[in-house]
C-alpha cells in the first residue's frame, strides 16, 4: 500500500488571509502528533498561481500519511487541524475542495 495523499483546495478571497493561512499551516507542521510523536509524512501549501484552469481555488494543500488510519485521525481528532480548520472556517469562500487518494507511483 502506498502513501495516502489529501489535496485540498480553499478560496480565500483576502490575500492577508491566504498570508495567514501559510502562518497556520506552519503552525499545524510543528504541532500535529498522535500519540506523542508527529504523523504526517509531508505537507506542502501555498496561494496558488494564477490560472483559469483554477475555478476560483486560490489556496492548496498536499498532506501525506503514511495510513488511512492516520488520515483519519487527522479529519476527526487532530487539535492541531482542528485549530486550522476554525480559522479557515470564517475565511473562506463557498466550498472546500478535498480528494483523497492512495499513491500509485
Amino acid at each position: 500500500m502506498g502513501t495516502v495523499e489529501r489535496i485540498t483546495l480553499f478560496n480565500i478571497p483576502n490575500e492577508e488571509h491566504r498570508a495567514q493561512l501559510v502562518e497556520e499551516y506552519k503552525q499545524l507542521v510543528k504541532t500535529a502528533v498522535k500519540d506523542g510523536k508527529p504523523y504526517i509524512t509531508n505537507v506542502s501549501f501555498g496561494p496558488a498561481i494564477p490560472d483559469p484552469r483554477s475555478q476560483g481555488y486560490n489556496f492548496g494543500v498536499k498532506t501525506t500519511f503514511a495510513t488511512m488510519e492516520d488520515l483519519k485521525f487527522y479529519d476527526i481528532e487532530c487539535p492541531a487541524h482542528q485549530t486550522l480548520k476554525a480559522f479557515v472556517g470564517g475565511k473562506k469562500e463557498g466550498d472546500i475542495l478535498t480528494v483523497i487518494f492512495e499513491n500509485a507511483a
